[in-house]
């Protein structure tokens, strides 16, 4: 399935929606960039079938707004359209990894970059510190993110140990919380 491509057309229908001024919920939103980076994150790591269930419960769940949002603001004709985009999409075998070609100010020639927008203060200064470790170039940015650039195989390493982390953070977490 493409996931790559059926992320791509729910960003466009997004986008219409908010041409049409159709307001997108915060956690629609935050859903959408999730896939994103897990999309990236498959990239690092392309047999990862958690990762995989991940990014499909994503891209469901915006879907699945969009649609029920949509066929209640411009009518099923509208929503149709944008299905047939999304079936076809859903059909084409693109490499999920497949990004293309765009350029960032600042990253050098030849090199992979990743740019990381964290939700919490922590986890930058984490990231932050795993980029120095790894000798990775590495700038906070202006708008909270962190851009991480070296060859390709440290920018996999540096967003399988990335998640890694955090997927066992965030086991702990859990299990604290049913402990109580």
């Amino acid at each position: 399935m493409g996931n790559t491509a059926v992320w791509k057309v729910l960003e466009q229908m997004i986008t219409d929606f908010h041409q049409k001024g159709i307001s997108i919920p915060d956690q629609v939103m935050n859903d959408l960039k999730s896939a994103k980076t897990s999309l990236k994150i498959l990239n690092a790591d392309p047999k990862n079938e958690e990762n995989l269930r991940r990014i499909d419960e994503y891209l469901t769940k915006v879907e699945s707004f969009l649609v029920s949002k949509g066929q209640d603001s411009m009518g099923t004709e509208y929503i149709d359209r944008w299905l047939a985009r999304l079936h076809e999409a859903g059909m084409e075998k693109l490499d999920e990894t497949e990004e293309g070609p765009r350029f960032i100010m600042g990253a050098p020639r030849q090199k992979k970059w990743i740019r990381i927008t964290p939700t919490r203060e922590p986890q930058i200064a984490s990231a932050v510190e795993m980029a120095a470790q790894m000798k990775l170039v590495y700038e906070t940015r202006k708008d909270g993110s962190l851009f991480v650039c070296g060859d390709e195989q440290g920018i996999k390493d540096f967003v399988k140990n990335l998640a890694s982390k955090y997927k066992s953070q965030a086991a702990k977490y859990r299990k604290k919380v049913h402990n109580g």
